[in-house]
Order: C-alpha cells, then structure tokens, then sequence
C-alpha cells in the first residue's frame, strides 16, 4: 500500500490543502495506522498530480500566502475504486525491538528489562491515545457505515497494542529470572 491511496480517500471526503491533510487527518485522524511527514505528503501530493489523479486549485490570500487545494478527480476516484476492491498482500514488518531481543543474550538483564519497559511505557501511550478517538461502539446502531469501518479498524489496534504490551510484560518477567550473562571471552 502506499500514501498515494490514503491520500486519495481523504481527499474524496473533502478537499484539502497539504498542510490540513498533515493536521487534521494524518495527526489527528489516522496516526494510528499510517503516519506520514509533511514532506511525504508534499511529495506524494505532485505525484498524484502527474498522474491525474487530483487536481490542484490556488487560492489567493492577501494576508498570507496563496494556499493550493487539492480534489481528486474522476480517474482518481476511479483509481481509488479499483484499489479500494484489490486484495492485499501480508505487509513486511520490521520490528527493531524484537532484533534487539534476538541478539540480546549478551546484554544484562537490567539492560533488557530497561528497553522492554521502555516499549511498555511507549505503547501503553499509544493504546491511551487511540483510546481517545472518539466512534460509537460496534453495537451502536445509530453509527453510520464509514463509522462502523472505521471503528473496526480501530478495535483491531487496540487489540494488537494491547496483545504486545501484554506479551512485554510476559517478557520482562522471563527475563528477569534468566540467570545472568556469562561472557564468551575473557576479560584480560
């Protein structure tokens, strides 16, 4: 998947400049399943005008600068669409902390345990903050379709932030009664 298509989707609810596509749906909207900087943004942003697929409108401001807004059109909706309809592939995950961990046996216990409760405190941050976003409940019947699609996508991470602050927590108990590291080489 690329942000092209994230940015296709927010674009067909509203146009938008890059700059509120950056603050009021990748900060605010989205972050918790595809961050992005303002100049990915930007970039992504000219190419999807290169294909076609948005239209980009100036603005003209006399107290500030002239703001370009940007609309998909229909062969971006079009294009949009046919994704939309695509299956998708399982994603490459690179995970840093679980390398960390697989090279780990040479590091102290502390050492670990530091950066296991680091991840603890960093992803029960994130959890607190998705907690926040505000959608009716599954059951609620008076949530409207993109609603619903929106809340299942959010039920699942919370789930998946919750499963890996469980299992931190699991990990930090085995490790702390691993006995401790015993070097390979010795110290002259």
């Amino acid at each position: 998947m690329s942000l092209a298509y994230i940015i296709l989707g927010l674009l067909q609810q509203q146009e938008m400049t890059g700059y509120d596509l950056k603050t009021s749906c990748f900060d605010q909207c989205i972050a918790h399943l595809w961050p992005a900087d303002q100049a990915q943004i930007y970039r992504t942003l000219d190419k999807l005008v290169e294909q076609g697929w948005i239209t980009c409108k100036i603005e003209i401001q006399h107290d500030r600068p002239n703001r370009k807004v940007y609309s998909v059109t229909e062969p971006g909706k079009a294009e949009f669409a046919r994704w939309l309809g695509t299956d998708q592939p399982l994603p490459t995950i690179r995970e840093p902390l679980l390398v960390q961990l697989h090279f780990a046996d040479q590091l102290s216990n502390e050492t670990i345990i530091h950066l296991l409760e680091q991840q603890v405190a960093d992803r029960s941050k994130k959890l607190a903050e998705c907690e926040t976003i505000d959608l009716p409940s599954l059951g609620d019947e008076s949530a409207d379709r993109e609603q619903v699609m929106q809340r299942l996508v959010l039920e699942l991470v919370l789930r998946r932030e919750q499963t890996y602050i469980d299992w931190l927590k699991i990990a930090i108990s085995v490790i702390s009664y691993q006995k401790p590291y015993a070097s390979h080489y010795q110290i002259l």
